[in-house]
């Protein structure tokens, strides 16, 4: 992975950090953290960042979230640091703006989460995203996340696990108005196969460079590696 790229560009990655259980059963948190400092991201956006039963408290807790230099959008309450666990970090003078939900359909309770972000490319929408394990249900998930990308007064990132592993164009046609990036493989973390985790963005901006990074800890901290993309304006 190259290093932090140039000023007129912010990095994004996305990250399902499986509640901060890594491949050797351990619940370890700052290694998670060590994670996303390698990445030398500006907004990182988490998937299963909170624990799976009510009142679902935050698996990466907030304290050591802002030890780290990251700050969270309060997306969920009651101690947790999402919603549905999807969660959004930021750092490097990126400011929040606006936050909210997107809830989602299907049979799952799964549901997104939207940040407008100032960045050094200006007004920036993100979206954060797990999508469901049925086909029907991500398709469904997807007409839902095009309507809500379709905005005139930012540029827009959708990013997540999208549980997609077909390399072929499955989704990408119900959103027209993305570039899905080239999908990699990113699950499982010690053999990587299945490109689950993507990054898509408008036509306000391009991708100048994208991968998976595998760096230590990674291929241990999670189950899925994370994906990153340094993105610019047009």
């Amino acid at each position: 992975m190259p290093e932090k790229s140039l000023p007129d560009t912010m990095r994004i990655a996305t990250y399902n950090i499986q509640k901060c259980v890594g491949m050797d059963l351990r619940r370890r948190p700052e290694r998670i953290l060590q994670v996303l400092e390698g990445l030398k991201a500006d907004v990182a956006v988490l998937q299963e960042a909170d624990k799976r039963l009510p009142p679902r408290p935050a698996a990466l807790p907030h304290f050591l979230v802002e030890e780290t230099g990251w700050q969270a959008a309060d997306l969920g309450g009651a101690g947790s640091l999402g919603w549905h666990g999807n969660a959004v970090l930021y750092r490097n003078g990126v400011q929040l703006r606006a936050k909210g939900h997107i809830a989602l359909p299907g049979l799952e309770p799964r549901g997104a989460v939207w940040v407008e972000l100032e960045t050094a490319l200006g007004p920036v929408r993100v979206i954060g995203a797990h999508l469901g394990l049925t086909g029907r249900a991500r398709r469904e998930q997807m007409h839902t996340l095009a309507r809500a990308a379709k905005r005139d007064d930012a540029a827009v990132v959708l990013a997540g696990d999208f549980n997609e592993w077909s390399r072929t164009q499955v989704l990408e046609h119900i959103a027209p108005a993305l570039t899905f990036l080239p999908p990699r493989p990113s699950f499982p973390a010690l053999r990587p196969l299945g490109p689950l985790d993507r990054i898509a963005h408008c036509k306000r901006l391009k991708a100048v460079a994208h991968g998976v990074h595998g760096k230590r800890p990674a291929h241990i901290a999670s189950d899925h590696l994370p994906v990153w993309a340094d993105l610019r304006a047009v």
